[in-house]
């Protein structure tokens, strides 16, 4: 497949970037910045466009199989909630004037369902310094239910997926729908290797069209 990834810089994005040119995909890493993307794979293509500027996004995006969205806003701006919001809005109208159909957006565990009625962001003992960004990413989540026109796929990570939290690939990992999988111990963990695994794995065998999964050990 011909990929496209918004947000290569990121740790999931640049993780994902790898993961799909070890399988041999074509990638175009979408960045903002070219400096900071330090790959070199005759596969991959850097392609600089900003995710607020929906026309020049969408020339970069046109020609791709699928697209991955591993956007994500500052989480110390006072903004990020409407930064988040904005920017994730401006992403699925450029891959609609692009004529791709399918997105895969990355978004978070806080929109999974923890108890009938209770989502986990919303839960008394949810980090406040997570809130924003989680809340922004649930209500995103809704925004993207009502879109008819692309085959979109929304991911919710398991609910321990820290920044740095990188380890070995091993490949394997469980897959829920809208509540977190958790393991014996009642852990929902994954690392961000096989999160990217996950995520290309659904881009090959599309399992998940208009719908919300998510994915732990």
């Amino acid at each position: 497949m011909k990929l496209a990834i918004i947000g290569a810089t990121g740790n999931i994005g640049l993780t994902t970037v790898n993961e799909a040119l070890q399988r041999g995909h074509e990638v175009t890493a979408i960045v903002r910045d070219a400096k900071k993307l330090d790959i070199k794979n005759d596969k991959l293509t850097i392609g600089v466009a900003d995710v607020l500027n929906v026309d020049e996004l969408a020339a970069v995006l046109a020609g791709h199989d699928a697209i991955v969205s591993a956007f994500n806003s500052s989480w110390t701006s006072p903004t990020m909630y409407d930064d988040f919001i904005t920017g994730s809005k401006a992403i699925q109208q450029a891959v609609k004037q692009s004529g791709v159909k399918r997105l895969l957006v990355v978004g978070g565990a806080g929109s999974l369902e923890i108890a009938p009625g209770l989502q986990l962001v919303d839960s008394p003992d949810f980090p406040p310094e997570f809130k924003t960004g989680a809340t922004a990413a649930r209500d995103y989540l809704n925004i993207l239910k009502e879109e008819n026109d692309l085959d979109w796929t929304f991911l919710s990570p398991a609910i321990y997926l820290h920044p740095d939290s990188h380890g070995p690939r091993t490949g394997k990992y469980r897959v829920g729908t809208d509540q977190p999988v958790f393991d014996e111990k009642g852990h929902s963990f994954i690392v961000i290797e096989d999160l990217a695994v996950a995520i290309i794995d659904e881009l090959e065998n599309n399992q998940f069209i208009k719908r919300r999964f998510t994915v732990a050990y």
